[in-house]
Order: C-alpha cells, then structure tokens, then sequence
C-alpha cells in the first residue's frame, strides 16, 4: 500500500510519515506543488501546516486538483482539514480558543469508520488558531471538543476526512488506532 504525505510545511509532518512507516505502507513526503498525475496512491495525508486559510478560499499547491480528482480516502490534517473545508465551500475563522496542548476530543454517537474501536472521548494534541467555523455540504461534523465544534469531519458519499487535532502525535490517545483505520479504508 502506498500512501504519499502532501506536505504543508507543518511542524509534525515528518511523524505522519513516521507513524505510516512504522505501520508498514509504502510513504514519502511530497510538495503540494506535486501534479496530480505522478501521485500513485491507495490514500493521501494532507499535513498540518501554519499557513492562514481565514476568510480566504486560496488553494495549497495542486492540492484542490488532489480532491476534486482522487477517489481515494484522503485524511487532513489541522491546516489540510481547514484547506478541505474552504475547498467545498465551508468556511474558516480565527478560534474563539486556539487550542494548543492537551484537548478533550468527543465523538458524536453516529461517528465514522475512522474511529472504530475508539472510545466516545479521548485525549488529543491541538495546535492551531484558526479552525473550520461552517462546515461544507455533503460533510458531517464527527467530533467537538469544548472549544472547537468541529475537530473532526467526514463527506457523506466520498472517503474524505478531516481532523482538527494532530493523530499523529504521541499525546494523542488512540492516534495510531486512527491511522490504522485510515489504511484500512485505503484498502478497500
């Protein structure tokens, strides 16, 4: 299985390869900048990163192409899931509460397949200021946290999924359950 991490400049991108790696898949970090068509791909990871999506719908690299074209699962992460959300016309703000540290993530009851087998609230590891404030159509809000009402999102048709906080961190609870979730999907 091969899936590429699209780097955003994120400061823990190289542990969303790490922890890939460590699970076995085939993965590297590529540009945003990357064509669509040199991606060989079961599923991609769109980084974190600190760029500032608020009130704005510019793009990140090709990575607009990357979801308008691939019909594999995608997971997004922080900067990535804002960049989702303005993609498909949601929206994002500056955070009421920027989250940075230690945050109680709570799943909604109806959640998705990328939580399977893990419990309806869980520690996570946040970073950001801004945070996606409308969700877009055909996507579903699948976590909170008391400050941040949509840690997590998933489309309703296509295997897109957007996270607010960093699975990919050793403080997040239950991080590598959510990855493997992911591959799992990716290999359907």
């Amino acid at each position: 299985m091969r899936v590429p991490v699209i780097d955003n400049g994120g400061q823990w991108t190289h542990r969303e390869y790490r922890v890939l790696r460590d699970l076995g898949v085939e993965t590297e970090i590529l540009p945003y900048t990357t064509p669509f068509e040199k991606l060989r791909a079961d599923g991609i990871v769109l980084s974190g990163g600190t760029q500032n999506l608020e009130g704005t719908t510019e793009g990140l690299g090709e990575e607009g192409t990357y979801l308008d074209m691939s019909r594999v699962p995608v997971l997004a992460i922080c900067v990535g899931h804002q960049f989702m959300a303005t993609h498909f016309g949601g929206k994002v703000a500056r955070a009421a509460s920027p989250e940075f540290g230690r945050v109680s993530v709570k799943l909604e009851t109806d959640s998705s397949p990328l939580f399977l087998g893990v419990p309806p609230s869980f520690v996570a590891w946040g970073s950001h200021n801004n945070e996606v404030s409308e969700v877009p159509a055909q996507f579903r809000t699948v976590a909170t946290s008391e400050t941040c009402r949509v840690e997590a999102m998933v489309h309703d048709t296509r295997p897109l999924f957007g996270l607010q906080f960093h699975p990919e961190v050793e403080h997040t609870e239950h991080g590598e359950r959510i990855f493997q979730n992911f591959l799992a999907l990716c290999h359907r």
